[in-house]
């Protein structure tokens, strides 16, 4: 924590109200705080005293803090909200384009820009007034005009990301953020114990026989096993996709993140001269973090596309490793490959012969006059499962259809018809 002045009481405070705000500000950057913690903090510093920065940081800290990695939200929040005469330009700062690729060219620390947008909420010029001044009227302590309507955010999910203002950008991450991918389950071979199933098992009966002289009592049963599909999404982050590589990476963080949404493991691979595995850096609860240190693992941002040599590294490195319990595959790439088309077709066979489905997405659809001419899109065509768009937020909303109807083969009926 830096070193500041220590605060002034006000005459008049209007702490509790401030403090509530401040909550607030805090649950929009992602932390878990209910109104029974914010009584909490309050009476933390009414017992604990407003005479010294530090003790109040830490009073605070220790009611709205309970994982390691929300520290640096609240430590830059804390410092943006509560008395840094220039926390207005720093959080304008925060929220200017920095980033190419998933790399940031300012090294920012991972919760700035997080704890920027939860105070700004999205307003590209807010009007805030200074929060340490406690003797302010109620009604001007902290507001900020969140006002969303429908017809906004329904324009915002038609709208393709490459044409995205910053601003939106960020309103678009935090939809993002909400979509949800659940899958249904897959019924195994293998059977377990259950009282209510509809197999018998003679031999769990005629052992429990046994053990009351040979006296059958009650017939045992059995049910199919459920078991969970993986989810293995490999991402072109070549210099034709790097902004849809960027919104689908948020999205892709956004699933590894959920619970409940039944997949048993999410694993993510970056790809355009070279294949990089950034499945753990997904793993991290905020979502600046994680795509940072995506951006500095995966070196070949906004470079060419070899499709074919990269998912032939997969083949051969990974796919033993990730593909099993009947893995569904998510190929986010526009299909320009610079490779040989050879090599590419073996990889792409190789690819659906271990996947249960390969869902390909593909932004170059978004156009009304697309047609599979290029023969790397024709070659792949071939072996994909499920061929749908992937430019906007509503085309994410629908790949959830997709992956929960194992029927659903978008558009590559279409272009089948257009290649012959």
């Amino acid at each position: 924590m830096a070193r500041y002045a220590d605060l002034d009481l006000p005459e008049h405070p209007k702490l509790a109200h401030n403090i509530t705000w401040f909550a607030r500000a805090l649950r929009n950057a992602g932390l878990p705080i209910g109104p029974g913690r914010v009584i909490d903090a309050i009476r933390a510093v009414e017992a604990a005293g407003f005479t010294d920065r530090r003790d109040f940081y830490w009073t605070l800290h220790a009611c709205f803090v309970t994982r390691r990695d929300q520290r640096e939200v609240f430590d830059q929040l804390f410092r943006l909200y509560w008395r840094d005469p220039r926390y207005m330009e720093q959080m304008i700062s925060f929220l200017s384009p920095m980033v190419r690729g998933v790399a940031e060219e300012r090294a920012a620390r991972a919760a700035e820009k997080r704890a920027a947008e939860a105070l700004l909420n999205g307003a590209e010029e807010p009007d805030l007034p200074q929060p340490d001044r406690q003797d302010a009227p109620e009604d001007h302590v902290l507001e900020v005009d969140a006002s969303r309507t429908v017809s906004d955010e329904e324009r915002l999910r038609t709208l393709d990301f490459e044409q995205m203002s910053n601003a939106e950008m960020a309103r678009a991450r935090r939809m993002i953020a909400r979509l949800t991918l659940p899958v249904p389950p897959l019924r195994s071979r293998r059977t377990i114990a259950d009282a209510l199933g509809r197999r018998a098992d003679w031999r769990r009966t005629m052992q429990g026989a046994l053990r009351r002289g040979g006296e059958v009592t009650r017939f045992e049963t059995r049910t199919q096993r459920i078991r969970w599909p993986s989810l293995v999404a490999l991402c072109d982050i070549s210099g034709s996709m790097s902004a849809y590589s960027r919104a689908v990476l948020h999205f892709l963080h956004a699933v590894s993140n959920q619970k409940g949404a039944g997949w048993a493991d999410v694993h993510a691979f970056t790809f355009g001269t070279r294949l990089t595995n950034i499945t753990r850096h997904l793993r991290h609860r905020d979502v600046d973090a994680a795509l940072a240190a995506a951006g500095a693992q995966a070196q070949d941002w906004e470079g060419g596309t070899r499709i074919g040599a990269s998912l032939a590294a997969f083949n051969r490195d990974w796919s033993r490793r990730v593909m099993g319990q009947g893995a569904i595959v998510l190929l986010i790439t526009d299909g320009l490959d610079r490779g040989d088309p050879e090599e590419l077709d073996r990889a792409m066979a190789r690819l659906s012969l271990t996947a249960r489905r390969v869902i390909w997405l593909n932004p170059l659809l978004r156009f009304d006059g697309f047609a599979p001419r290029a023969r790397g899109i024709a070659t792949m065509m071939r072996h994909v499962d499920s061929f749908r768009a992937g430019h906007d937020i509503a085309s994410l909303e629908g790949l959830a259809r997709a992956v929960a109807r194992p029927e659903d083969k978008g558009e590559k009926a279409r272009m089948l018809a257009l290649m012959r």
